[in-house]
């Protein structure tokens, strides 16, 4: 795969997951680490293959694995003829939130151009949502009559795009790490999913050190590639702390999604230090930015021409990244929240 095609390869349908592994046909006795897990490393090149349970063998004592502890909210709210995504709360606009309206088709969605400043569209249980102005060609910016996330967890459902088959609990978008549940995240950080208590375990015993951070991540529509807009991080001062410690003598950061590295990257200072740090973050990690404080990423399979891959490039370099992304098509890796998983290690 030449370096141009990074970007703008074809992602075929066949490769898109269309259900989570333990789901799958076939799949009594499967667990959530029987995904697969593609390794590429910068120092030789070399671009392996392996089960996500293998993971422990291929990290090292002293390696540190930082992961994002939101839980998955249940986002979208089916109506007759459209279903709305919310999708993150405004720092500047208490009580207004991004939301996407979709057009139902069937059990898939697809983006709703309609909708009027002003509009007032009835919600379930007696509920009024209120269209204030477009954000983004997609998003509005909108007001609920009450509050938006226990609203969300009476009336809601996971979001849920057309390639994914069957309709799934809550519970199979929450990760093992999904402790921080006061906000929540419109769609998984799907990196955590492969993990399980044992997995951790075995992680821990082998010296691989397990830091949290939150960052509530908004909808990423598959159909709109966009750079990432404001979303909340909260990077506490233990794990800055535990960051600092393991750069400091040599030890590897690898960050567990790339919401890790847009919460790491943003608290980082000039000076490459790690400060405790909460807010919201609009930072975009680009091959020129580069990245300060991660050394690795553990990610998903990420669609042609997404923001992701400029962050996936800084990591790892064009040519490397070129080569795993042609690896994965190669040998029918699967693409998305329920898919297999990518390792860029140093």
């Amino acid at each position: 795969m030449p370096d141009s095609a990074v970007y703008d390869f074809t992602l075929p349908p066949a490769l898109e997951a269309h259900e989570p592994p333990e789901e799958r046909p076939g799949a009594l006795g499967r667990s959530r680490d029987s995904v697969r897990l593609l390794v590429g490393r910068r120092g030789d090149g070399a671009v392996t293959h392996h089960r996500f349970g293998e993971l422990p063998d291929l990290l090292l004592p002293g390696d540190l694995l930082v992961v994002n502890t939101s839980a998955t909210l249940p986002a979208a709210v089916p109506l007759d003829r459209l279903t709305i995504h919310f999708s993150t709360p405004l720092p500047d606009s208490p009580g207004v939130w991004l939301v996407e309206l979709r057009r139902r088709t069937g059990k898939a969605t697809l983006p709703y151009g309609g909708g009027v400043p002003g509009e007032w569209i009835p919600m379930p249980g007696g509920a009024t949502l209120t269209l204030i102005a477009r954000q983004t060609g997609r998003l509005w910016r909108a007001r609920l009559d009450r509050e938006v996330v226990p609203y969300l967890r009476g009336h809601g459902v996971p979001i849920r795009y057309g390639y994914v088959r069957g309709e799934f609990p809550t519970s199979a978008y929450q990760t093992a790490f999904a402790w921080d549940r006061r906000d929540g995240s419109a769609e998984m950080p799907s990196a955590g999913r492969p993990f399980t208590p044992e997995l951790v375990t075995r992680l821990v015993s082998r010296g691989v050190t397990i830091a949290p951070l939150s960052l509530h991540t908004g909808v990423a529509s598959p159909e709109a590639h966009e750079p990432p807009y404001a979303e909340r991080f909260d990077v506490p001062a233990p794990t800055a702390a535990l960051v600092d410690h393991v750069r400091g003598r040599g030890g590897r950061v690898i960050a567990v999604g790339t919401t890790v590295v847009r919460a790491l990257e943003t608290a980082a200072g000039d000076d490459g230090r790690l400060r405790p740090s909460r807010g919201w973050t609009e930072h975009v990690v680009t091959p020129e930015k580069g990245v300060r404080i991660v050394d690795g990423l553990l990610t998903g399979l990420h669609e042609p021409r997404s923001s992701h891959l400029m962050m996936l490039t800084a990591i790892a370099g064009p040519d490397l990244l070129g080569k795993v992304y042609g690896a994965a098509i190669e040998e029918r890796y699967l693409w998305h929240e329920f898919g297999d998983l990518n390792l860029l290690l140093p």
